[in-house]
């Protein structure tokens, strides 16, 4: 049975019995914060569970997409572990409960094949229940499994709960004898490879607090309402349905491992048993890359890429995983052009996206494999080294500082440098490796708090918010106020006083002054305190809730605790704030051209312009980029209104607010919307009205990165500066050519066309010119003791190449039973080059052409016995050369 039609059978039977339907929620797992990809089933259902929101329905069932990571370097050893998977699973939100779930589960499992059921033997089928649970033991006898069958074990492997206070209970888990190949009689407590669990019944019925690990919590009472949540492993049913041994042997994972074994050379089970400790390495191998390939495959699917942090790590690492294992069986070519294809052929009958989208996905993945490959040719040298020289000097452990230097010059991960060391029977010194990073993380930050502050010190800015705590920003809603100043910083910490001409840096109690910050440049202006006038060019926040205003003293003095009035340059502002709107546009219309992965990864608003940096695969087409443009345009002349409200995290994304991934956002957060157009969380300044933007003009498209590009736009009064002056040069350019505007670029390609040909031209006239007085010079050549020499300079302007055909067309007209040597120099850029050549009865004379250029240039220059040449003197030595050469000869001779 295909597992397609194995995922198709399970939800069929539980729609037939009131269940509604629900689509797999994607793999990152946006909802929660603690989670980077779903790992269950029950995920996506957790608020119901949890009695956060009230589902639609009572009764649900679903195929949802996971990825587990912890046991990674458990794949392919056992029969059980697999990066991604599907978990099929039937779920009840106070509605059935035990006596409900059993039989559903026992209905399915064993309902012969032709009437829609799995047709599994249910004399091999065993149930195990939580230690106390009767009540589940006398469901499953009604059901008609045997009293031996059904094992009571513990908290351990047969009570559930999510790790953290809140609701759990008992669960009941399904096996299925695989036979006595596959292991020990006896039962899942003897052995779990021969006894496969394939379905665990969750029975969501208590409430737990002092959690303190899986086995050790207190249960404080029932729940108000009893649950289900089961999970069964799509993978470990098909494996069983379809008769093989492991989940990588089924039909959405065993072409692509068959295929890995082709390309290598190995047969697949040669040297394996059936149970899974019994694999040959590999054997293991073959599966890591059909696991990881596949998992690659679907993340990517999913809108995940390649980095090095968060999700696009862990994908990182999977195919650098899959890439390594490959090159390990002997395959050293790209292995990703062949494999994905395959793996979108297992998985697009269950998810046609994968097709539609592969364009897409293998972009990414090709370009990682390509990077990857390059890292390992660099890095695996140095590796090498390091280990032999560890294991020459007798040691065991690899030094943490040539793993430091392996992942911050090559890029090795540390993770494959373990990897390999333990293949090598080392291990690595990872304390020494982790206080490396931590002190160049440290430095980093230190650098970069100190582009923000001046060096000052920190502890100055700490005991200011002490003292006063958050600084209150009200530039949302006015652009002057009055404010006391709370501190004034210098150079060494804290002053009291600030006179003109001073650098100094000022803490109000509240301001209007944006602080840099979420790409949004800080706001200037000036502030009038007591006696003094003080200029704003910087406002940064160098510890959280602390809005520090760099500013020059202009006039007087300015003095801690005096109250002044701080006005910010609101032309200035505008035009961030017009940038900052425009960039939610181009956002959200790169996300409507280019699809949902085209997410942001950088911005830059500041007045009249933006920079932003977003993921994609490729370059972005010159069509796309107009499309793009004209759209923002569009909503710009839509004049939408743009309005910012504060809310929950969970209703921000209930209205589908864009958050930037990586960004730490507070329980409450502040949501920017242009119309229906572009809703993003975001806590800087906009526009009251997108028609107030004016105008943007995209100016360039770019890379910056793998997978990250950059587009830089103009908006406002300076695109319609930019325009005039390109309607200004189009108009010039059609004066000068005599053409109409719309006829430039074709008559500018036309000329430069043209030039190109007749530079082309030129190069073969100034060829001809130099060869034309070849002849003469051969006929002219001087007798020094038996020898031809001519020594000429090439004319100027002569080409390398032209310089050199002449030295040997010289000699080509020279009688060549007569010994010859030419010597030619050219003149360019103020130096002056030298070319020799001979002929073969020179040789036969003891002559070298390599010599004598050595010869006069002090030991200088390069070639052959039959021709060489030197340069780097000054021009003016050229005939020095020439005399050079012709004295060379004579003292050979």
């Amino acid at each position: 049975m295909k597992t397609a039609e194995v995922k198709r059978r399970f939800l069929a039977h539980f729609e037939a019995n009131g269940h509604t339907v629900v689509p797999s929620a994607p793999l990152p797992a946006i909802d929660d914060p603690n989670l980077l990809f779903i790992n269950a089933g029950m995920v996506q259902f957790v608020p119901y569970f949890l009695g956060q929101q009230t589902p639609a329905f009572s009764r649900a069932a679903s195929v949802q997409k996971c990825i587990r990571t912890p046991d990674i370097d458990e794949v392919g050893k056992t029969s059980r572990h697999g990066t991604f998977f599907q978990m099929n699973g039937n779920f009840s939100f106070g509605d059935y409960f035990k006596a409900g779930a059993i039989p559903l589960a026992w209905e399915l499992s064993t309902k012969p094949v032709e009437q829609g059921g799995f047709g599994l033997d249910p004399e091999r089928i065993w149930a195990t229940v939580y230690l106390d649970d009767d009540e589940a033991i006398e469901i499953w006898k009604k059901t008609g499994m045997p009293a031996e069958r059904i094992v009571r074990r513990g908290r351990k492997d047969n009570f559930w709960s999510m790790g953290i206070p809140g609701p759990a209970g008992p669960c009941s888990e399904l096996y299925y004898d695989r036979g006595s190949e596959y292991g020990q009689e006896g039962g899942p407590e003897v052995d779990e490879d021969r006894y496969l669990e394939f379905w665990n019944l969750v029975f969501m019925q208590h409430e737990i607090t002092d959690v303190k690990s899986k086995e050790d919590f207190r249960i404080v009472g029932d729940l108000p309402k009893q649950n289900i949540d089961t999970g069964m492993g799509l993978e470990r049913i098909a494996s069983i349905l379809q008769g093989v041994d492991n989940l990588y042997e089924i039909d959405e994972v065993r072409p692509i491992l068959a295929k890995a074994a082709e390309m290598t050379g190995k047969k697949y089970g040669a040297h394996s048993g059936h149970a899974a400790n019994q694999s040959h390495p590999d054997d293991v191998r073959l599966r890591v890359i059909a696991d990881h390939v596949r998992t690659a495959l679907m993340l990517i699917g999913d809108g995940v890429t390649p980095s090095n942090e968060g999700r696009g790590y862990v994908l990182r690492r999977i195919m650098r995983r899959a890439i390594r294992a490959i090159r390990l069986l002997g395959w050293q070519e790209e292995a990703l052009p062949i494999l994905l294809p395959i793996a979108r052929d297992c998985m697009s009958p269950s998810y046609p996206e994968l097709a539609t989208d592969f364009g897409r996905i293998s972009t990414y993945a090709y370009a990682e494999e390509d990077a990857f490959l390059s890292t390992l040719k660099a890095g695996t040298t140095i590796l090498d080294t390091a280990i032999t020289d560890t294991k020459k000097s007798g040691g065991k452990l690899l030094a943490g500082d040539k793993a430091f230097q392996l992942h911050d010059t090559y890029g090795f991960p540390i993770d494959l440098t373990l990897e390999i060391a333990s293949e090598q029977g080392l291990s690595v010194d990872e304390e020494g490796f982790r206080r490396l990073m931590s002190d160049q993380r440290a430095r980093a930050k230190a650098d970069a708090a100190a582009r923000k502050t001046g060096h000052a010190d920190l502890s100055a800015y700490r005991s200011a918010l002490d003292e006063g705590g958050a600084v209150e920003f009200t530039g949302y809603q006015e652009i002057s106020r009055e404010s006391r100043v709370r501190a004034l910083i210098g150079g060494s910490g804290r002053v009291e006083v600030a006179g003109e001409g001073d650098f100094v840096e000022l803490v109000l109690d509240t301001t209007p002054f944006y602080a840099e910050g979420g790409g949004q440049q800080a706001d200037t202006g000036v502030i009038n305190v007591g006696g003094g006038r003080l200029e704003v060019v910087d406002v940064q926040q160098p510890v959280p809730g602390l809005i520090v205003h760099k500013a020059r003293v202009l006039s007087g003095e300015v003095r801690a605790g005096e109250t002044g009035f701080a006005e910010i340059d609101i032309d200035r502002r505008r035009a961030i704030s017009r940038s900052h709107t425009a960039t939610h546009l181009v956002h959200q219309t790169m996300r409507n051209f280019l699809g949902e992965s085209a997410t942001q990864a950088g911005s830059l608003n500041a007045p009249g312009r933006l920079r932003f940096d977003f993921n994609t695969p490729g370059a972005v087409s010159p069509a796309v980029l107009n499309d793009v443009e004209q759209q923002i345009n569009e909503v710009l002349l839509s004049d939408l209104e743009v309005h910012a409200f504060i809310t929950s995290q969970e209703e921000a994304r209930r209205l589908g607010a864009m958050a930037l991934f990586g960004e730490k956002y507070g329980d409450e957060v502040r949501v920017v919307e242009v119309g229906d157009y572009a809703r993003e969380l975001c806590g800087g300044t906009h526009v009251a009205r997108s028609g107030q933007l004016g105008l943007v003009k995209i100016l360039n498209e770019s890379s910056i990165g793998s997978g990250v590009r950059r587009v830089e736009a103009l908006v406002g009064i300076d695109a319609f500066g930019f325009l005039a002056k390109e309607h200004l040069l189009v108009s010039r350019l059609a004066e000068l050519f005599r053409v109409p505007n719309d006829q430039v670029a074709d008559r500018v390609e036309h000329t430069v066309a043209a030039l190109r040909d007749a530079e082309k031209e030129l190069e073969k006239m100034r060829a001809q010119m130099v060869l034309a007085g070849a002849g003469g010079l051969a006929e002219a050549a001087k007798n020094l003791d038996g020898v031809a020499y001519v020594g000429t300079e090439a004319p100027e302007g002569a080409a390398g190449n032209d310089v050199r055909t002449l030295a040997q067309e010289i000699r080509g007209k020279i009688d060549p039973a007569r010994p010859a040597v030419v010597a030619v120099t050219a003149r360019s850029g103020g130096k002056a080059s030298l070319i020799v050549a001979i002929n073969s009865a020179a040789k036969g004379r003891g002559l070298s052409a390599s010599d004598l250029v050595k010869a006069a240039l002090s030991g200088r220059g390069g070639g052959n016995a039959d021709l060489a040449q030197g340069g780097g003197v000054p021009a003016s030595e050229a005939a020095k050369l020439l005399g050079a050469i012709e004295k060379a000869i004579i003292e050979a001779s």
